[in-house]
């Protein structure tokens, strides 16, 4: 592991200890404020940060296991392949496991199922990336490890906090847009000013659309309103296109320099870059036109 992702790992253990409010609890939008400050610092850090964050409100939410103090956590849902689960042990391989060598218990989707379980076996040399490097998502080999079921068959996906988390991801790509925007401030020229305001303008609605959305939350915690589905989809891909949008201006208006001598400044753009490719771009925008065919606008 590089220096800088020991530092992560450092700041990791510290966060982790942090008094986070719960989504949908009325201080929805102070939950993502944390996430976006981190991200601020450091994108590798806010992944694993919103992903220790994340699984404690899915543990509360589904009535898991109470997470022990120094414990952290994790959310491991990328497909596939799937996992194998039979007699409270789980078999196979999960990717992208972001924490894979420093959280100490992990929720694993197997199927439509969530498991909580205690950290695998990670794969070396399976994230050999550059952005998002120090998130140290390496595939982890489970070999007949113990394994607690959390929640129903499909409760994982099908309650309201799986929307609201994925709106707290957003909140952590608004932070590293922020960071990366940051240059700008100190650029001077018709030009370089001209990308600054467009960049303000994104950003405002972006922050905008996060406070929106916290409100409605924190007003509508079970989505009785059934609003939160599409809800994420709108918050996510806008901070997604507003991430793609500041990328692009801070690199038109600043040029090369900053990326070739300003190693902080390229390390937040190599992993904004990457991050952002969460976001399942046209499939989600397919999703959310699908919910809201036929209404009137």
């Amino acid at each position: 592991m590089s220096t800088w992702g020991k530092h992560v790992e450092r700041r990791f253990t510290e966060v982790s200890g942090l008094q986070v409010p719960l989504p949908g609890g009325g201080s929805t939008r102070e939950r993502w404020a944390v996430f976006a400050r981190l991200a601020e610092e450091d994108l590798s850090l806010a992944r694993l940060s919103e992903g220790h964050f994340d699984a404690l409100a899915i543990l509360a939410e589904l009535h898991g296991p109470a997470p022990v103090a120094g414990e952290l956590w994790a959310v491991w849902a990328a497909k596939p392949p799937a996992l194998e689960v039979a007699g409270g042990r789980v078999r196979g391989v999960k990717p992208y496991c972001s924490g894979a060598r420093v959280c100490t218990r992990a929720l694993v989707t197997a199927g439509d199922r969530l498991f909580a379980t205690g950290p695998g076996e990670p794969v070396e040399g399976t994230w050999p990336a550059t952005g998002m490097a120090a998130s140290d998502s390496l595939d982890v080999r489970f070999d007949d490890v113990a394994a607690e079921e959390v929640g129903p068959p499909g409760g994982y996906t099908g309650r309201p906090g799986f929307h609201h988390g994925g709106i707290g991801v957003a909140a952590v790509w608004y932070g590293g847009a922020r960071a990366v925007a940051r240059p700008l401030l100190g650029a001077a020229g018709p030009h370089a000013l001209a990308h600054l305001g467009a960049v303000e303008i994104a950003l405002t609605s972006a922050r905008e659309a996060l406070e929106r959305a916290a409100a409605e939350i924190d007003a509508d915690p079970l989505d009785l309103k059934q609003h939160a589905a599409a809800q994420a989809l709108r918050v996510r891909s806008l901070v997604a296109e507003v991430a793609a949008e500041v990328l692009d201006r801070t690199g038109r208006a600043l040029g090369a320099g900053p990326l070739s001598h300003d190693e902080a400044h390229a390390r937040r753009v190599a992993d904004l870059t990457v991050y952002i490719r969460q976001h399942h771009a046209e499939r989600d925008l397919a999703a959310l036109g699908k919910l809201v065919t036929g209404e009137a606008w």
